[in-house]
């Protein structure tokens, strides 16, 4: 997908959608592509046109101040997690809210603004808080009119969100409805939608066949432990986790645990050793899997922690989940919502994490409650309803006003924080 501003009349001669995320960890990045695939899917269908041109941009690239999104975001995963979840829960959730505002891009982003004034986008789809924002402020300062569509990839929505100034937010639950509704958020801007993932998730396929070709038992129950992504700081406690389950392994007969390092081939090596040393017979140890979807859809239990896009996945794959560790803003939410609608399990601990597998390897119903329980939350057509929705807004008129900065007063929330 482009990711740079377009060259003159390039975009110029034809209708473009902006995708905009922040590359602060891979689940914005990944919802967005999720949206750009769908446009692209309904090319000619439902008011996308046929010659759409789809820009998928990292609002980070257009700020006056280059940093790594990803470091900074890894800034907050050792001691500083508590001060990062009060941050999260506590900062504009209460009834002093954000309504939006051009100070974003004044500061910050006017390069975006040349983006919008050479695309002359169609609507500007955010993935990210800090794109929503930046997308907001160049509508004001440009007065090119186009929609902007928020779309949290979390199941809790926090406080950043430009609320007045957005036309659309598209979420994941009710549960966020009714958080938005006391943000003055009017009800023909919200829609319940689901968090966009790529195709394939909710696709059905031959387990057997995809066990074959991953070289897997067939007559196993299949455990994915997820213990790897882009950065591996955030996995720090829950490798140490997970590596004092190991030797209760061998006790899971009728178990099978393939882990996933991601792209840390170090600790694919650190694992490999310590299954040779301890000759355990059920437990592989796979290298960076490009065809995720399928491995999902052939495994029975994920071990993962609770990142909004992840679990999502898992949702749409029907893959039943335990979630490990601690968690912390966004990941506290999503474990909150998954567990209260009994759609996951959670551990906390390793102690606590053997019991889990415990109780499911000797009751194997409790993973098809599990996934029961799930399809109350799982919307594998949710990229493709977020663009309906967005066309839908496409080319109305609204009337707009300019603000540097906007803060306004609630309702109270319909949540505890």
């Amino acid at each position: 997908m482009p990711a740079s501003i377009p060259s003159d009349g390039e975009s110029m001669h034809r209708p473009t959608i902006a995708v905009v995320h922040a590359s602060v960890g891979s689940g914005h990045r990944a919802a967005a592509n999720a949206i750009a695939q769908a446009i692209e899917h309904l090319r000619g269908l439902d008011g996308v046109p046929q010659d759409v041109q789809v820009d998928v941009l990292d609002i980070l690239d257009f700020g006056k101040i280059k940093f790594d999104g990803n470091k900074t975001a890894a800034a907050f995963t050792g001691a500083t997690r508590p001060l990062y979840d009060v941050t999260w829960r506590f900062t504009l959730t209460g009834r002093l809210l954000w309504g939006g505002g051009s100070a974003w891009s004044t500061l910050m982003f006017d390069s975006f603004d040349e983006y919008v004034q050479k695309a002359q986008p169609l609507a500007i789809i955010c993935t990210h808080i800090t794109a929503a924002n930046v997308a907001v402020g160049a509508r004001m300062r440009t007065k090119i009119e186009y929609p902007v569509v928020c779309v949290p990839t979390d199941y809790e929505i926090e406080g950043f969100w430009p609320h007045k100034e957005a036309d659309l937010f598209c979420v994941a639950t009710e549960f966020m409805a009714e958080t938005l509704r006391p943000r003055k958020v009017s009800e023909s801007a919200i829609e319940v939608t689901g968090i966009p993932v790529r195709s394939g998730f909710g696709d059905s396929v031959s387990r057997d066949m995809v066990r074959e070709r991953f070289g897997l038992p067939a007559d196993k129950t299949l455990v994915l432990v997820m213990a790897g992504a882009a950065l591996p700081q955030p996995y720090v406690r829950f490798r140490a986790a997970i590596e004092e389950t190991l030797p209760y392994l061998r006790r899971f007969e009728d178990m099978h645990f393939i882990f996933l390092p991601g792209k840390d081939k170090s600790y694919a090596d650190h694992l490999r050793s310590i299954f040779s040393g301890m000759k355990l017979p059920n437990a592989t140890v796979m290298d960076y899997v490009d065809d995720m979807a399928a491995l999902m859809h052939a495994c029975d239990l994920a071990i993962l922690k609770s990142g909004g896009l992840t679990v999502t996945e898992c949702l749409c794959a029907e893959l039943p989940m335990l979630l490990l560790g601690k968690a912390y803003g966004q990941e506290k939410s999503n474990t909150v919502m998954l567990t209260s609608f009994g759609a996951s399990m959670h551990a906390t601990t390793s102690r606590e994490l053997v019991m889990q597998l415990t109780h499911l390897h000797d009751n194997k119903e409790a993973l098809h409650g599990l996934l029961v329980n799930a399809s109350a939350l799982r919307r594998p057509d949710a990229a493709a309803d977020i663009v309906r929705a967005t066309m839908r807004l496409v080319g109305v008129p609204c009337e707009r006003e300019r603000h540097f900065a906007e803060f306004y007063w609630g309702g109270k929330p319909a949540h505890a924080r």
